[in-house]
């Protein structure tokens, strides 16, 4: 049994959790934290500051919360010992630097996007890129989110850039308001868009000579994060630590 914490309760994936967690086996919920306060009931002991959890039990933190909540995370999961799935994401470089000296304590997975499909993607793209990119292809992201999403471009329009940008030789490209030219051959460009309810949706337009190839993945509910989440969890539970990706879950 996986004991899960989940820091952010209160929020859209914190309840997609509770209910992937009712789904599936082998996992419980024993402890939440959310700063907010609700008249919701959950079904576990929630604290709105990680000083009053006295929870000590041997569990699997799971952060569905906001940048600026993650360096105190950070902290108490490393003075109580505890493996984290990081799943915020817009971190600063200060945030991110913590996270890797955090790992050296404890087990720490992290993605920008917890879907198991859209890490699928990563590897068609990474052969794409390799092929279509060294034959004059054009490169443009395209990625969609509801209109409560505070960052844009997403986390993981930025994470299937960099995929694409292993070789370190695109510029990427997130505003071309301010530039009246032709466009460059050495640049991704990533547009975003945000409007309604929509989940995510995130495609990658390899536009050549008379042919177009477009890779696209589109998310329908909160619940595919939820799963991926899981699977993370159960995967760090056991492991020694370090920093993990949804590339060493693939490969176990």
């Amino acid at each position: 049994m996986t004991k899960l914490f989940i820091h952010g309760c209160f929020g859209q994936m914190g309840h997609a959790l509770q209910r992937a967690v009712q789904l599936t086996d082998g996992f419980e919920i024993v402890g939440g934290a959310d700063p907010r306060e609700s008249d919701e009931v959950l079904p576990y002991p929630v604290f709105q500051t990680l000083d009053d959890c006295n929870i000590d039990a041997d569990v699997v933190v799971i952060d569905f919360s906001i940048a600026e909540a993650v360096p105190k995370l950070v902290e108490w999961c490393c003075s109580r010992k505890l493996p984290l799935v990081m799943c915020t994401t817009a971190l600063s470089d200060e945030t991110t630097a913590q996270l890797r000296r955090a790992s050296e304590i404890v087990p720490i997975f992290q993605s920008a996007n917890m879907s198991l499909g859209i890490n699928l993607m990563l590897s068609l793209l990474e052969r794409a890129s390799a092929v279509l990119g060294d034959t004059g292809f054009d490169i443009e992201i395209i990625e969609k989110h509801h209109n409560r999403k505070v960052d844009a471009p997403s986390g993981t329009a930025y994470m299937l850039a960099n995929e694409l940008n292993k070789s370190g030789r695109f510029d990427i490209v997130t505003d071309r308001t301010q530039r009246r030219e032709r466009r460059p051959k050495n640049e991704i460009g990533i547009s975003a868009i945000r409007g309604g309810s929509i989940v995510g949706e995130h495609a990658v337009l390899f536009a050549g000579q008379d042919e177009v190839l477009e890779v696209s993945h589109t998310v329908y509910s909160r619940d595919a994060f939820a799963n991926g989440a899981l699977k993370a969890a159960e995967f760090i539970a056991n492991q020694k630590p370090g920093l993990y990706t949804m590339d060493d879950l693939f490969k176990r």
